[in-house]
């Protein structure tokens, strides 16, 4: 072997060397899960790709405009709508444990893409709607949203017939789908068989109390029909696939995707967060139906405003500002650190985005699992997002002393009640349009949109400081919330009012009565600081207002009314 031979083979094995230490050693920055099948059309600034964009309606199909909730003789510990007994009905059986062999939770949309407009929301009707009306025409295939086991197909009061399918999510936790108002023919699983993600189990139709072809779906925690509570639906289905019309496919066939996150997460608006920590984002939204990553979005831009490298002087690092000792503690829901090494890079650390935010997304979910058991058991008052945005910055023991928002020492004022204010205002900013089967703005004008907005909740009940630009809160409205919700749906998010009657009268230019259009405002009951009621203009003298004890609805103008033009 001559010295140019040697040369060559030692520089060859040199390189090599290098090249085996840059496979193995350097992360790789594409994600994990791309190559995973996803759902087509899942840009999420198109909303005309939404599920819900449906086609125009076939000639002669109905879209109804509400489906009626059936409503009985049910268990006292429970809100849902009228379950028949399981001992009376042949078609139920027990509901599955986490042993029983359900595969890690994959969820699919239960009706085909563009077959379907959501017709009616959850909470509707004064929060007496305890699913979501999905209209589609009568026969339209429906699909199991999640692997699981039929444990009642059949007749069911008010439905005319439903399908409950009981499945176990990825921490061990069961809930139901139901699915109602299917003719007989369209029922087509049996009580006890196993249906996987994306499998055809029925068909719409109109049975039973239903104003036209329209399927009214249920997701309940707990177990339809072993004492569980409905949750929104939308919202869990966030970013699911959307089955063709012959199926779906799997949700996630990576082992690393299929931890509980790896979804589309589309709650998320498309660049609002910096695009390395989208993915992250998205994934944690993605790991319980209550907390959405525009929550964590807007959680991370309150903590952090998105900047690496931070402690606090309390100690708190990285993106999502959490103790060591907090990360490294075990999350109940699964036996496991909150701190995983999610991004797979060999090392779980807060300073990894993607191992902050996955640490933030569990950590979040398991303090509201916390809370929705303490509002169920009477020890705690409020809504489930702001108390968990409150135990993460107080602690959960504030919530539970306090029975609710933290109210036991000074900076439960200062602090923790401004933090969670904070980040339910700029939540809907971090939203993306349409994902929570609201409101979207058309092509009329600006007040037009407005008055549409605002028509959206007709029926939600009155709540003093209920709402702002999220929605309703508490389970409902004020006037100045009423009017907060439906200018920023208006506008894309683009304005946000204050939160009282009195600032509100500072926003835009006032118009005559004369000159008045739908969309306006209608300021009444003047004081020596201002107007305390605040509406919306609805043409003909008439607007909709939220008051006790009539909640959000249409009502003469008052004498005394002036006006001003926001938008």
């Amino acid at each position: 072997m001559n010295a140019k031979t040697l040369t060559a083979l030692v520089l060859g094995g040199v390189v090599s060397l290098i090249t085996l230490v840059v496979v193995i050693v350097l992360p790789s920055s594409e994600d994990p899960c791309a190559d995973q099948p996803t759902a087509p059309g899942s840009g999420l600034s198109d909303t005309s790709g939404a599920p819900w964009a449906a086609r125009a309606p076939e000639s002669g199909s109905t879209t109804p405009t509400a489906s009626t909730d059936p409503r009985g003789s049910t268990s006292a510990t429970t809100s849902v709508a009228d379950i028949p007994a399981a001992q009376a009905n042949p078609s139920v059986t027990g509901a599955p444990s986490p042993a029983a062999g359900i595969a890690p939770i994959r969820r699919t949309w239960p009706l085909p893409a563009g077959s379907f407009t959501v017709s009616d929301t959850f909470g509707a009707r004064g929060g007496t709607h305890m699913g979501v009306d999905l209209a589609a025409p009568d026969g339209t295939p429906e699909f199991a949203v999640a692997d699981g086991v039929v444990v009642a197909a059949g007749p069911a009061s008010g439905f005319g017939n439903w399908i409950v399918i009981d499945s176990v999510d990825v921490n061990g936790r069961p809930f139901s789908a139901v699915y109602g108002h299917e003719w007989a023919s369209g029922v087509k699983v049996r009580v006890g068989q196993r249906v996987k993600a994306g499998q055809e189990i029925g068909a719409v139709g109109s049975a039973g109390e239903s104003s036209g072809p329209h399927l009214h779906f249920e997701i309940v925690p707990g177990g339809r029909l072993t004492g569980g509570h409905q949750i929104d639906p939308l919202p869990w289905l966030d970013g699911a696939l959307t089955p063709s019309g012959g199926g779906a496919f799997p949700y996630s066939a990576n082992p690393l995707c299929s931890r509980g996150f790896g979804s589309a997460g589309g709650a998320l608006a498309d660049g609002k967060v910096p695009p390395e920590l989208e993915i992250w984002y998205r994934r944690a939204g993605s790991l319980c139906p209550e907390i959405t990553a525009s929550v964590l979005a807007a959680q991370g831009r309150q903590e952090s405003g998105f900047q690496r490298g931070l402690t606090s002087p309390a100690g708190a690092e990285g993106l999502a500002q959490f103790l060591p000792t907090t990360a490294r503690a075990t999350d109940p829901d699964d036996g496991r650190p909150y701190l995983l090494d999610a991004d797979g890079n060999g090392q779980a650390s807060l300073w990894d985005d993607g191992d902050a935010i996955i640490a933030q997304g569990r950590y979040m979910c398991s303090i509201a699992h916390q809370v929705e058991r303490w509002i169920g058991e009477g020890k705690v008052h409020g809504d489930v997002v702001p108390l968990s945005l409150a135990a993460y910055n107080a602690g959960e023991g504030a919530v539970l002393a306090s029975g609710g928002m933290p109210n036991q020492v000074a900076a439960h004022y200062s602090e923790t009640r401004p933090y969670v204010t904070n980040i339910l205002a700029m939540e809907a900013q971090y939203r993306a349009p349409g994902s929570m089967g609201r409101f979207q703005p058309g092509h009329g004008s600006a007040g037009a949109d407005i008055l549409a907005a605002a028509q959206q909740w007709m029926g939600t009940p009155y709540v003093w400081g209920g709402g702002g630009p999220q929605g309703p809160t508490g389970g409902g409205l004020d006037g100045p919330g009423l009017t907060s919700a439906a200018v920023f749906a208006a506008s894309s998010g683009a304005k946000t009012l204050p939160q009282t009657a009195e600032q509100q009268w500072e926003a835009g230019v006032e118009v005559s009565m004369r000159n008045a259009q739908p969309g306006d405002l209608v300021f009444s009951r003047f004081g020596v600081r201002g107007p305390a009621e605040v509406g919306i203009y609805a043409g003909n003298g008439r607007m909709i207002r939220s008051t006790d004890p009539s909640g959000v609805s249409e009502a003469p103008v008052p004498g005394d009314a002036r006006l001003r033009r926001v938008l």
